[in-house]
């Protein structure tokens, strides 16, 4: 259910799309594009989370309560978050970067890295490297009526950082390639926030005079060490251009998703809970889950009113017990409980380990249907092949004259046809 060794690229290009939540809103309201509006914290209603650009001018700040912004903005819109529906946004964007690269690295809602080693022949040089992205995005029928290409900004670089970088700097439709031998110098150039450390680091090295990577860089590695431990090794390493991390390609499995209609609307923590426990129950009898335990998962509630509820939940001891599931679910419903009565809920484990050894020999259903996920995925590669090229590319190794002494007339390449 999982690959044992992903995919890794060095050169990427960094998809970014600021303040992605917000925007799906817009794209799914268009009467809110020249509002000022906000989006609350889906763990806390009372706080701004997401802050539009025309409530920006006039004061509002992400953190705020939603009182202080209403007060500086009398004509807000305040919305509350649909978290479900940003996730089912995103993931269309993901299957649409994977129609160009295998190597795909989602980071956050709206932040995403694409490896391109090797398509070169497929692309051409950088530039069309990222035109295949752009145009991927913007080509996608799953998005609906999300202009995801007209807000996405391109970077393209060695290794994640210089491409987040390089993003950060771009406009929407003006992407920015930093080459291999010019992205020292592009990193001087930028301030120290661009860094990835913690927050009380970047004071820290704002009040030493430390404004742009290049000063950073200036300085001794056993200096910053001393300073700021392991964060000021990772912030010299960066300045120096020392570090590039790849892009880790994470082929998403095939979750097994079971889905309860509530009669009636329901807001009582038990109910859900108990609910929830009968919905993990029967996920756990599914076939495919036979001969594995569940490391990660995620829980949503569809609400009232059209908002939604969602957790995701990874387990510190992978496990085939219901219970072991249900506890961490509790704790989490009490920490950030559903803003309304909920009509839908969902249970979807999304990350599998191996069972035990007994387990395995009970796992037949889970083998077979394995299999057969296999080869829905080859016969969606093969058709994706014959049509990007206009011709088949995968052939079939048959036997013919294997008593023959000479190796071409042993055997014989066909078309492969899944």
């Amino acid at each position: 259910m999982r690959p044992n060794n992903p995919l890794t690229s060095e050169r990427a290009v960094c998809l970014w799309i600021a303040t992605f939540p917000l925007r799906c809103e817009r794209f799914r309201r268009p009467e809110l594009e020249r509002r000022p509006v906000v989006l609350v914290s889906p763990t806390d209603l009372r706080r701004v989370w997401q802050v539009g650009d025309v409530a920006r001018r006039a004061g509002v700040s992400a953190g705020m309560t939603v009182s202080q912004a209403i007060g500086l903005c009398p004509a807000l819109a305040v919305l509350e978050p649909d978290p479900v529906y940003y996730d089912e946004q995103f993931t269309h964007l993901l299957d649409a970067l994977e129609t160009v690269s295998p190597v795909v690295e989602p980071v956050e809602l709206g932040r995403a890295y694409v490896g391109v080693d090797g398509v070169e022949r497929l692309y051409g040089d950088p530039s069309g490297q990222l035109t295949a992205v752009a145009n991927a995005v913007a080509r996608r029928p799953a998005l609906g009526h999300a202009n995801w290409h007209a807000v996405a900004r391109l970077g393209w670089g060695r290794g994640k950082f210089t491409a987040w970088v390089a993003a950060t700097r771009a406009r929407p439709g003006s992407p920015m390639i930093i080459p291999d031998d010019g992205f020292r110098a592009f990193l001087a150039t930028q301030p120290v926030a661009v860094l990835p450390v913690g927050v009380e680091t970047h004071r820290r090295l704002r009040r030493l005079g430390l404004t742009t990577l290049a000063h950073v860089a200036r300085l001794p590695e056993v200096a910053l060490v001393s300073q700021f431990g392991k964060e000021g090794q990772t912030a010299w390493r960066f300045a120096n251009g020392l570090q590039h991390d790849p892009v880790v390609g994470h082929r998403r499995p095939e979750p097994i998703v079971l889905t309860l209609q509530l009669p009636v609307p329901v807001a009582d923590r038990a109910m859900l809970l108990h609910a929830w426990r009968m919905l993990t129950a029967r996920a756990l009898q599914h076939p495919r889950r036979s001969g594995w335990r569940v490391r990660a998962l995620r829980a949503r509630a569809i609400l009232e009113h059209g908002a939604s509820w969602l957790t995701e939940i990874t387990l510190k001891d992978p496990t085939a017990v219901a219970e072991h599931i249900v506890d961490p679910l509790a704790a989490k419903l009490d920490q950030s409980p559903p803003t309304g009565a909920a009509t839908q809920l969902v249970v979807e484990f999304t990350t599998f380990t191996p069972g035990t050894q007994e387990l395995h020999l009970f796992a037949q259903h889970a083998a077979s249907a394995a299999r057969a996920g296999r080869q829905r995925a080859l016969r969606t590669a093969a058709q994706e092949i014959r049509t990007r090229f206009r011709r088949p590319l995968l052939h079939h190794v048959i036997e013919i004259q294997p008593w023959s002494r000479i190796p071409e007339r042993r055997y014989a390449l066909i078309d492969y046809e899944p």
